[in-house]
């Protein structure tokens, strides 16, 4: 199929496809005149791609991943898989508890704020100075 063909029946764009060509992530024929063409797998590798989008990963680690698909058997491509995705497991943990700790500092200045604004609201009113 074409890359029309398969960003619509993926819902990807044709540019995210070629992006995902250019490293290495999905492959295609080329037809004489240049066309790229690709089989039907790679809807699925698309989708699966999507996935590792999804959870974070970066094109890197997602090259480093998808050798465990294209070669199920291998046992060395299944560990080297496992400590990739590990990897990325670990980072994404280390940047939840950044974000908690960003979130607590955030939350005791809401509540300074807050206490500001009521005691803004029941301080009396300063006299206007008369003339």
């Amino acid at each position: 199929m074409r890359i029309g063909e398969l960003s619509r029946r993926t819902g990807v764009s044709a540019r995210s496809l070629r992006y995902y060509e250019e490293q290495g992530l999905l492959t295609s024929s080329r037809s004489d005149a240049g066309q790229r063409h690709y089989s039907d797998a790679a809807v699925q590798r698309v989708s699966l791609i999507r996935q590792l989008f999804d959870a974070g990963m970066s094109s890197r680690v997602i090259a480093s991943v998808l050798p465990c698909v294209d070669v199920p058997g291998d046992l060395g491509v299944a560990e080297e898989t496992f400590t990739s995705m590990m990897r990325e497991r670990d980072r994404i943990d280390a940047d939840i508890a950044h974000l908690i700790e960003t979130r607590d500092a955030l939350d005791v200045l809401i509540r300074a704020n807050s206490r500001h604004r009521a005691e803004l609201s029941t301080a009396p009113e300063p006299v206007a100075k008369s003339a």
